[in-house]
């Protein structure tokens, strides 16, 4: 009688039946990540003004946490959306470089190339309505308003200057009285502020010199009996009456020290469009708000 093989892979030993088991290598692998992260934020800034950058990202396969390296110190982060986002102060001019934003999914990250965010100091600003005509004998008075960063100083300057006027490069005030030699009309006037950086123009102007004026505007008014929260005005002073051709520019001034003056008569007006206001003081030298302004063709 002859013994039986033993199933393949069985091995009979010293009266023991011993196995070998057999393991397949297997086709599967782990699948690649496809987290990814994208975005591109901008490179500057300017003090003052708001910035702001959220990273797009796909792919994720479970909760998605974000982290940033460098973050300016002026800046926001929120680990939860990859939010960056501030407003910088004067102190804060400069750049922050090497600023890098990340996500994870807990299985993989993924980072936006490195960036930076230049911080500039805000720019310079120039504005201001000059007198567009002057008559000869009368003195033109003009000064823009400008603003500029903390720390940095401005220059004016100024182009096509009339040879009558003076400048000031560090006010911006034109000024000067012309004579019957300079009638005419002074095209192309430009007026600049710089910071030493930026520079910041008004539109260019003309200003018409006419000649010594013969007509005359007669004003009248009546006198204020009371003060601005009612009550009753006791200490009248006097008046001033302004006047220009600029309704945003009343470039002329009249001061009456007489409280019984309620009509002025104002000649030597050339032939234009004038604009006049008044206003009261009071002995302590307060004074009211301007009028209403009124107008009348020459």
């Amino acid at each position: 009688m002859h013994n039986i093989a033993p199933p393949n892979g069985f091995v009979r030993h010293a009266g023991l039946l011993l196995f070998t088991i057999f393991v397949a290598a297997s086709s599967m692998g782990v699948a690649a990540s496809t987290l990814s992260i994208s975005g591109s934020p901008s490179k500057s800034v300017v003090v003052g003004h708001a910035w702001n950058f959220t990273p797009s990202v796909s792919g994720a396969a479970g909760t998605k946490q974000f982290s940033i390296a460098q973050k300016p110190k002026w800046a926001i982060f929120y680990s939860t959306t990859g939010q960056l986002t501030g407003t910088p102060k004067a102190s804060d001019v400069g750049t922050d470089a090497g600023i890098v934003v990340s996500v994870s999914d807990g299985k993989a990250k993924a980072s936006l190339t490195a960036f930076a965010i230049v911080v500039s100091a805000a720019p310079p600003t120039i504005a201001g309505a000059p007198a567009k005509s002057v008559v000869a004998g009368q003195a033109y008075a003009f000064k823009p308003t400008a603003t500029v960063a903390a720390g940095k100083t401005l220059s004016f300057s100024i182009a096509n200057r009339p040879a009558w006027a003076s400048f000031s490069t560090s006010t911006g005030a034109l000024g000067g009285t012309p004579v019957a030699a300079n009638v005419g009309t002074y095209s192309n006037i430009g007026i600049s502020a710089s910071d030493g950086t930026t520079k910041v123009a008004l539109p260019a102007f003309a200003i018409t010199v006419t000649q010594i004026g013969t007509k005359s505007a007669t004003l009248s008014w009546a006198a204020p009996t009371t003060n601005a929260d009612g009550s009753a005005l006791t200490n009248l002073a006097g008046y001033v009456i302004y006047y220009g051709t600029s309704k945003t520019a009343l470039s002329h001034s009249i001061t009456i020290s007489s409280v019984g003056i309620t009509t002025y008569v104002i000649s030597n007006l050339g032939s234009s469009t004038y604009y006049f206001a008044i206003l009261a003081y009071n002995a302590a030298g307060v004074q009211s708000k301007l009028s209403n302004i009124v107008s009348g063709i020459f």
